[in-house]
């Protein structure tokens, strides 16, 4: 017999502040990541988790993946019925909205999840736990994308993680707003923001990429992203660095999580 499903979602109401365009970095590594996975799947389902007030990132989400999926449905998820009842006009083939929260409400396990913006307002000790519940539901070859970005979308910070738990931290940026890489700390997840102090190993890698970064300053004179790729190029001589000059030039920079996560 299945579990039975939860009475209630789980989860709290956030504070759903969202815009257009705002989650643009995060699908365009998605799909460079993940989009060869959706395209061999049988049902090719991705979850917006937590999309907010409107529904314009899981409108958005469904567009990006189908550039590369073209079978990819979208389904989004909110814990507030408000902001379902608001998002169904925007239904469409491919697109469905429902009441829910970390339990997932769906009748077969998803391909992606994104939960963008959504840890960022609970307490630290409760990411674990979430991590988990959310890697449970995934389907076999599953990723979770969670991460915190700025209103805008200039600066985000996730983290990628599959059944098995956390794989990589990726930092991306519109260049050309960059003053050095370590500005990225206020966007970090929650499972690293609070970490980024001495001791800690995200601090440590903060501090080497601002030192790569300055080292690289005579490049500044080709471009930010020229910068950008000689900073990660001099960055991944010590840190685990897992992706190449093809991502750097999207001004992104991904690491093994295991260099990043918290010390116990």
């Amino acid at each position: 017999m299945s579990p039975r499903p939860p009475s209630r979602p789980v989860g709290t109401v956030t504070r759903g502040t969202t815009n257009p365009n705002r989650l643009r970095r995060m699908d365009r590594w998605i799909a460079a990541a993940h989009g060869a996975a959706l395209r061999r799947a049988d049902d090719p389902v991705a979850v917006d988790l937590g999309y907010g007030a409107a529904p314009w990132t899981a409108v958005e989400l469904l567009t990006r993946l189908r550039e590369t999926a073209p079978r990819a449905r979208v389904v989004g998820i909110e814990i507030e019925p408000a902001r379902v009842a608001a998002a169904k006009p925007y239904e469409r083939e491919g697109l469905t909205f429902r009441h829910g929260g970390f339990e997932l409400p769906l009748a077969a396990p998803p391909l992606l999840i994104r939960a963008a913006n959504v840890l960022r307002q609970y307490d630290e000790e409760q990411v674990a736990g979430v991590w988990e519940r959310l890697c449970g539901r995934l389907a076999p070859g599953g990723l979770l994308v969670e991460g915190t970005c700025d209103e805008i979308g200039r600066r985000h910070v996730w983290v990628a993680l599959d059944p098995q738990g956390p794989r990589t931290v990726t930092f991306a940026t519109r260049l050309g707003s960059l003053r050095t890489p370590s500005d990225l700390a206020e966007r970090l997840p929650k499972a690293l923001i609070h970490r980024n102090v001495p001791g800690e190993p995200v601090h440590a890698f903060l501090r080497d990429f601002d030192r790569a970064w300055a080292a690289a300053a005579p490049y500044a004179s080709y471009g930010a992203r020229q910068r950008w790729i000689r900073t990660a190029r001099a960055l991944s001589g010590d840190w685990p660095v897992v992706d190449g000059p093809a991502r750097w030039r999207q001004g992104e920079l991904t690491v093994t999580w295991g260099a990043l996560a918290p010390r116990a």
